[in-house]
């Protein structure tokens, strides 16, 4: 029975994820990015396109509607019945929100409208991914475009379409600053979809190649209280085996770490890379749902 609770309370939050999102996601279509043609891809996009192009007699919740409902059938068919119900209610809620909310201009100018409508669609977007649904549009369209046309991935496909989409928008206002505009905006909701999904980069994954791996290793567990793992590798022009240092510690302490490897060895090979998350002991605690 509490499994049973815990199944249907997890759906719950995933579909008021999906509203909240989509909610999100129609102010910044009709707030900032709508009002001044700056059309980021996407079906959305290709609405604000249409929507200027016939004087507003095809609204962008329309087309929404009209171009992701035969998207969805279409996934079904030739995909599968991988994309869900919450694709399908993402699709219809977006548009009711579209429908929904005035549109009006919250700035006329078209940097501002870019950023700031690029960082809330990318916001908006981001929840609904988080929540586990879509909202059709491209990701889709991309997918099944890769099934015909598999020399391209379902990536690049998603690319050319939002650039058709990106390129229409100047056609249409007859401006060449819309479509560099409309890819700042692009170019910033993908970043901050991106940060809602895996996090801010606040840890740092050290690799250290160096001939004293136990003294720096030592050093690190010392002064930073910080694991470190040893992994075994071989040098392929060299031929000898080495010893290469794991060790991932916080933001603040990167630049400890890279004062003990150069006390200790200053010829040691350091690579750093991002770590999104990190889950066990001295960072953030693993929960199993």
């Amino acid at each position: 029975m509490d499994r049973l609770k815990k199944y249907w309370y997890r759906h719950l939050i995933e579909y008021i994820g999906v509203t909240v999102g989509t909610f999100i996601m129609a102010i910044s279509i009709n707030i900032f990015l709508e009002p001044n043609t700056i059309a980021p891809g996407g079906v959305t996009g290709l609405g604000i396109v249409l929507q200027k192009i016939t004087n507003g007699f095809i609204t962008v919740w329309a087309t929404n509607l009209v171009v992701n409902i035969p998207l969805f059938i279409a996934g079904v068919m030739i995909l599968g019945k991988s994309f869900g119900a919450k694709t399908l209610f993402g699709t219809f809620i977006l548009s009711f929100f579209l429908w929904l909310i005035p549109e009006t201009n919250a700035t006329q100018d078209l940097l501002l409208a870019s950023v700031f409508g690029g960082v809330i669609l990318g916001l908006g977007l981001g929840i609904v991914f988080k929540s586990g649904g879509t909202t059709g549009g491209t990701d889709l369209a991309g997918a099944i475009l890769n099934r015909f046309f598999p020399g391209l991935s379902t990536a690049t496909h998603m690319m050319i379409v939002d650039i058709m989409v990106v390129i229409g928008a100047g056609l249409v206002n007859r401006r060449i600053d819309t479509p560099l505009y409309s890819v700042i905006a692009l170019y910033i909701l993908v970043r901050v979809i991106d940060i809602i999904l895996e996090g801010f980069s606040y840890a740092k994954a050290f690799f250290i190649i160096s001939n004293e791996p136990e003294k720096i290793g030592r050093t690190i567990l010392e002064q930073l209280d910080r694991g470190v793992t040893i992994l075994k590798g071989k040098g392929l022009y060299s031929g000898l085996d080495k010893d290469v240092l794991l060790c991932v510690v916080n933001r603040a302490q990167m630049a400890k770490v890279k004062e003990i490897v150069s006390q200790v060895d200053k010829k040691a090979f350091i690579m750093i890379t991002d770590m999104h998350e990190v889950l066990g002991e001295g960072f953030k605690e693993m929960k199993i749902e």
